[in-house]
């Protein structure tokens, strides 16, 4: 029996102190340096592990982290909540109806980038040499494993990304979301199947079938049952007047929770249901933008802190690291989920520029891959060195994503807001009382340059508004769609002083919009006018400014905001 005294709890604070301060401090030091907080939090784990600290400083390595039941126990309780409402949040970020409505091209790009990699990883993974697997009868089990890792690409690291260069609401990021819910949810599936498999011991048709269904099962039942009920659920509790968002964080908590429990009791994982309990309240939508936020700021700023740093506390990837399998994992890995992402893109006849962007974006293994590897780690599926391989793979998979989608981006030419704008489509203080009415609004203002009926462009705006809401945060909405009948671009910007609801991510109201129409077959200009609206207004000056100029003066105050682009592609600009 292990008892809990007075020491157990004074190092435990100690350790959750030291992890939490350094990995939070560490990443924001990281962020500015362009590099995910991802790598930060696993480097204070490997410099407080045995890697670093116990092999210079072993005395105090034991100290502060000694070999004792109790502790370990303690900090692997908090390390696996954190683990398990990751899972949570992962699966908000995934909206599932916005990727049925590009199902065609996203599927395509999805399965694409599933099959093949699988292939491409499969086939060199079969070869490996035995002291790598831990059972050398499970060969082709391990092989699947392998397979599997290498096909998960990292949603949240490309949504940070596609956020950071104002991508994030364009129709290209539209896109690449949409395709990269589909990839994370069959590679969890794939990956729930193939531990079920290891459990079986051996690779039998029945246990395949058995687990398949069971998994496949129980995603299906939830994903078509669930959202309708957990928007019902929500109405009633919104009509009560209980205090928000604490309601809705508790209902969303109390879902995740019955989900994992009912997973776990089937066999299946209960991390997958975590993961579809998040893509069911994601599917919510009376879930406000404001409330997910919440939910994820509060997983992200302690729990997954935490969780990633705690990875570099159980193993020494010094006496572990195999330059061999690093390789591997990196070359094979990156390169397979590109190639595989390239050829879906292709498929579906997608812009050529925008298929490098697509396809570099698919190439992450982040934080999902290192989800899995503990998972595989913990239930014995693989070794030590193939631990650390996947985990540093994930890493460089991570770090070099970011530069290479800002290099691709390098070919686009810059636009020039004020190219497609003309005094009579600026309105000072729209008389909008909420969205629907500021778009129609807007849409009057540009109907007229564009040839088109105010109440079509209105149409198809809101349509993509209610499949993809366009409000970026502070204060800013980006409403814009693409349409066969219009030749130009044309743009129509308007101020609502009295602040407009938009369900934005930070709860804010809207009081500058910002409304774009482009041809549909202009895709370059369309993403380029996108980031530099979100650009321009992330300052706090611009949009001071933006508010406090007089109506004569709004004008010259937006050319000197946005300068004119070059449209011929003349001039490059780095974003």
């Amino acid at each position: 029996m292990h008892y809990l005294d007075e020491m157990h709890i004074f190092l435990f604070l100690a350790q959750v102190f030291v992890l939490l301060a350094l990995a939070r401090g560490l990443g924001e030091l990281f962020r500015k340096w362009g590099q995910p907080a991802l790598t930060a939090e696993l480097l204070v784990g490997v410099l407080v592990g045995p890697t670093i600290l116990g092999r210079f400083a072993p005395v105090v390595h034991q100290w502060l982290f000694p070999v004792s039941i109790v502790q370990e126990t303690m900090l692997d309780t908090v390390a696996w909540l954190g683990l398990l409402f990751l899972l949570l949040t992962i699966g908000f970020e995934i909206d599932f109806s916005v990727a049925w409505r590009q199902r065609g091209r996203a599927l395509t790009i999805a399965v694409a980038d599933i099959v093949i990699p699988m292939v491409i990883a499969f086939v060199p993974c079969l070869f490996l040499p035995a002291h790598y697997l831990v059972e050398s009868d499970q060969r082709v089990v391990f092989a699947l494993f392998m397979a599997t890792v290498m096909t998960i690409s990292a949603m949240p690291v490309a949504a940070k990304v596609l956020h950071d260069m104002n991508l994030l609401k364009a129709d290209v990021g539209f896109l690449i979301v949409s395709a990269l819910a589909v990839n994370d949810l069959m590679g969890w599936v794939l990956f729930t199947i193939v531990l079920g498999l290891f459990a079986q011991a051996t690779v039998a048709i029945g246990s395949v079938l058995a687990v398949f269904a069971g998994t496949v099962g129980m995603a299906g039942l939830a994903l078509w049952l669930g959202p309708g009920m957990a928007t019902r659920a929500l109405d009633r509790l919104h009509r009560r007047k209980l205090p928000e968002p604490g309601t809705s964080l508790t209902f969303a908590c109390l879902l995740a929770l019955l989900f994992g429990a009912v997973t776990q009791k089937l066999g299946i994982h209960a991390l997958f249901g975590f993961f579809i309990a998040g893509v069911v309240m994601g599917e919510a939508k009376n879930l406000s933008e404001q409330t997910r936020g919440i939910i994820s700021e509060m997983v992200h700023a302690v729990f997954v802190p935490l969780f990633f740093a705690t990875i570099g506390l159980k193993i020494d990837f010094a006496a572990h690291f195999d330059w061999f399998l690093v390789l591997f994992m990196c070359v094979i890995g990156i390169a397979g989920r590109y190639v595989g992402a390239w050829i879906g893109v292709s498929l579906t006849k997608a812009p050529r520029i925008n298929r490098d962007l697509i396809s570099i974006a698919h190439t992450a293994g982040g934080m999902m891959e290192i989800v899995v590897a503990v998972l595989a780690l913990e239930t014995g599926l693989i070794t030590p060195q193939v631990f650390v391989a996947i985990v540093l793979s994930a890493v460089v998979s991570c770090m070099i994503m970011g530069p290479w989608m800002r290099a691709a981006m390098v070919r686009r030419a810059a636009a020039g807001l004020m190219n497609f704008m003309t005094r009579d489509s600026l309105v000072a203080a729209m008389a909008a009382t909420d969205r629907a009415e500021a778009i129609g609004e807007l849409s009057d203002k540009v109907a007229v340059r564009a040839g088109v009926p105010s109440a079509k462009i209105a149409e198809a705006a809101m349509t993509r508004e209610v499949a993809f809401g366009t409000g970026v945060g502070y204060g800013v909405a980006i409403p814009h769609v693409r349409m066969d009948a219009v030749k130009n671009p044309v743009v129509a910007i308007g101020r609502a002083p009295q602040g407009l609801d938009w369900n934005a991510p930070d709860g804010q109201p809207v009081s500058r919009v910002f409304f774009l129409l482009t041809p549909a077959d202009v895709h370059d200009v369309h993403a380029q006018l996108l980031a530099e609206v979100a650009r321009a207004m992330q300052d706090p000056e611009n949009r001071r400014r933006f508010d406090e100029a007089r109506a004569p003066a709004l004008w010259e105050t937006l050319r000197d905001l946005f300068p004119k682009g070059d449209v011929q592609g003349k001039r490059r600009r780095r974003f």
